[in-house]
């Protein structure tokens, strides 16, 4: 049995989110207008919404993680290699934060396996797991029909429980017997609690000011400390 390190994408590894990256290369391109219009006119109120306690953080990120889909509608799965690595290359450089990485690179030195888990496009994560050295991404799957992005995603969004879940799924399906008591996640919000439960030392990474109490009663490591 393997040990892994599970690691949340964005606010662990990264300053910003992934969802702002896709959005400023469209805009930098002057291309998918209309889909940039439809996604903030339907997500600006449930922000308002979750800033105001009536809907919880994964009831506001699981459409705001979904729909990212929209933009790649009609889009080749061909085309869009290139257009992820850009994304990580051109609208992420700034983002990663250094003490993350760090850990990140400890883990790979131990030869642990290096699992990102994030709500972001898969393909996407891929593209980071590629930078990063990760060995495995974890991410939402976008549908696809005739080698084209039909605008959809492909199962769950991978988010709050459906993290630990479709982490276990994919190490089923790579044939990887991973040790979770020996292993470690580290996340920075409450819609990562089921991935940090999922293992014997949760880290709460930068955590948010909603995961942060839950860090503090459940005696979690808190880094930076």
């Amino acid at each position: 049995m393997r040990k892994a390190a599970f690691f949340d994408v964005d606010g662990t590894l990264t300053t910003g989110q992934v969802w702002r990256a896709i959005m400023d290369y469209f805009q930098e391109r002057r291309e998918r207008p209309l889909e940039n219009l439809a996604y903030w006119a339907y997500h600006t109120p449930l922000y308002f919404l979750f800033k105001l306690g009536v809907i919880s953080q994964t009831r506001f990120r699981r459409p705001w993680a979904s729909h990212l889909a929209w933009y790649f509608r009609g889009l080749s799965v061909e085309e869009c290699v290139h257009i992820w690595d850009r994304i990580v290359s051109d609208h992420m450089a700034a983002l990663w934060r250094e003490d993350s990485l760090n850990i990140l690179n400890q883990h790979k030195a131990a030869g642990d396996l290096v699992v990102l888990v994030s709500a972001g496009p898969a393909p996407l994560e891929e593209s980071i797991a590629r930078l990063l050295g990760a060995d495995i991404a974890v991410g939402t799957q976008f549908e696809e029909r005739d080698g084209r992005y039909t605008g959809k995603i492909k199962g769950k969004v991978c988010l709050a429980e459906n993290k630990a879940l479709l982490s276990k799924e994919r190490l089923l399906a790579e044939g990887i017997d991973v040790d979770f008591a020996a292993s470690s996640a580290y996340a920075d919000s409450s819609g990562d609690v089921a991935l940090l439960e999922m293992v014997g030392n949760p880290v709460a990474m930068h955590p948010d000011e909603h995961l942060l109490p839950i860090a503090q009663e459940r005696g979690w490591k808190i880094l930076p400390e």
